[in-house]
């Protein structure tokens, strides 16, 4: 398999993409900064997802030190179906390559011997049901993930699955639209409004002292996370909308 994207691995064995590898292959045009601050929006948690890091590059003036994010295979395979473009089509398929490539560590059978042979079969045979059984195990998982949401811890798992609700709408893409629709059916079941009452918590914090920058990054979950009906309300939505989903049914 050609290499379009250049992979790596830690030391857990986890498989790695260079967020400015990707964005070169996708030929972005708005300055990587700017375009990953815009990827990581999509639900994905730093040193989860994705790490930071720093790397060498020459410039006139020596070596210089670049920022990079090494994100996992699943994220890289999420942001490129967010493009929407051959190109972004073409590099989720070569990550799936990638994937399968990892997990079959290229065995070729046919130099393997008759005894070995089929034993590999029987091998075959068996990881076939296994993987069978994790597929039910997943479907199990989704569903425990959506029955458990509670306020411990809410914030984490409410975003979990919101991006599998987002995968039923046609991939990560649908995220903002998705989170968007669940805030408005808050609104209306909570007789509240969340716009409003996080533009007063922005004013709250100035009066306070807060940095214009911490300001900034307040958001509608932090309005929820103050108000124990709302965080109720809002948690009853998110199940509500994965259930009309069917998010246990999602496989990637």
């Amino acid at each position: 398999m050609n290499q379009l994207i250049p992979t790596s691995t830690d030391e857990q064995g986890n498989i790695l993409v260079s967020g400015r590898d990707l964005h070169e292959f996708l030929d972005i045009k708005t300055e990587y900064k700017k375009w990953f601050g815009r990827m990581a929006e999509y639900g994905f948690e730093k040193n989860i997802d994705y790490t930071r890091v720093t790397q060498k590059s020459p410039t006139l003036g020596g070596m210089q030190d670049i920022t990079d994010h090494a994100m996992t295979l699943d994220m890289a395979k999420e942001i490129s179906m967010i493009q929407r473009n051959d190109k972004g089509k073409q590099a989720r398929q070569y990550f799936i390559e990638v994937e399968k490539e990892y997990k079959q560590n290229q065995i070729d059978v046919n130099e393997l011997s008759p005894e070995l042979k089929m034993f590999n079969q029987i091998f075959q045979t068996v990881a076939a049901n296994e993987l069978e059984n994790k597929k039910l195990n997943h479907k199990v998982d989704n569903i425990a993930e959506i029955v458990s949401l509670n306020t411990t811890d809410w914030r984490k798992t409410s975003q979990s699955i919101i991006k599998k609700i987002a995968i039923t709408q046609g991939g990560y893409g649908a995220y903002r639209d998705v989170a968007k629709s669940i805030y408005d059916e808050t609104d209306k079941r909570a007789g509240s409004n969340l716009k409003t009452r996080l533009t007063n918590l922005r004013k709250n914090m100035a009066l306070e002292g807060a940095s214009k920058s911490k300001r900034d990054k307040a958001n509608k979950l932090d309005v929820i996370e103050n108000d124990k009906r709302l965080k109720e309300i809002y948690m009853s939505v998110v199940k509500d909308f994965a259930i009309k989903n069917k998010v246990w049914e999602n496989e990637y």
